[in-house]
């Protein structure tokens, strides 16, 4: 493979990384063409060694997305991380993508089931006084208030299993290049050893 077609497919594969980090990852492996062809190397020995561009680019991506859940802790770092974790293999797409989509599903139930609640909650709390509510003006407010309470605690357990799970998938995501890695062979670029 020339150095063409490696940086090529490289490419494609971080097409929707942030392009500063797409263009780092590129000048990166633009060098060890560079540093190859110093020391003698032809470009399909280089590639050779460099491995499976597509591969990489997956396994960067992964990495990155990860990265990115760490520092930032917001819902698109969330997606980007899964969605980079889950392009790792197809394999585990087709195992893992079923699964997954069930737990969002019922979490995404339960968000939506914490904002209803919260918004009958207040409802019941404004509204109840002057509807002539059962038991009285303190019963509807007190009940209005018990919704909004409840919906809050299922928000936040919401929350934080939303944010398990992405550790979780983050946590997969590393121990899946882990055991990719020795695929990769002892000349990773992961390593800096070619």
């Amino acid at each position: 493979m020339t150095r063409a077609e490696f940086m090529g497919r490289l490419r494609r594969g971080l097409v929707g990384m942030p392009t500063a980090a797409a263009a780092d990852i590129a000048s990166d492996y633009e060098t060890h063409f560079e540093d190859g062809a110093a020391a003698g190397r032809s470009e399909a020995e280089v590639a050779a060694a460099l491995g499976d561009p597509d591969r990489l680019a997956r396994e960067l991506r992964a990495e990155a997305g990860a990265q990115r859940w760490h520092q930032e802790k917001n819902p698109s770092a969330a997606a980007g991380a899964v969605f980079a974790v889950l392009g790792l293999g197809a394999i585990d797409l087709l195992i893992l993508l079923p699964i997954f989509m069930s737990v969002v599903g019922v979490l995404f139930g339960f968000f939506m089931a914490a904002v209803g609640l919260f918004i009958g909650g207040g409802a019941v709390m404004i509204a109840g006084p002057f509807a002539g509510f059962p038991g009285g003006v303190a019963t509807a407010i007190l009940g209005g208030i018990g919704l909004m309470a409840g919906a809050t605690a299922l928000g936040a357990l919401t929350a934080i299993v939303t944010i398990l799970l992405v550790n979780a998938t983050v946590w997969y995501a590393r121990l899946h290049y882990r055991l990719l890695k020795p695929a990769l062979g002892e000349q990773s670029p992961a390593d800096g050893k070619f």
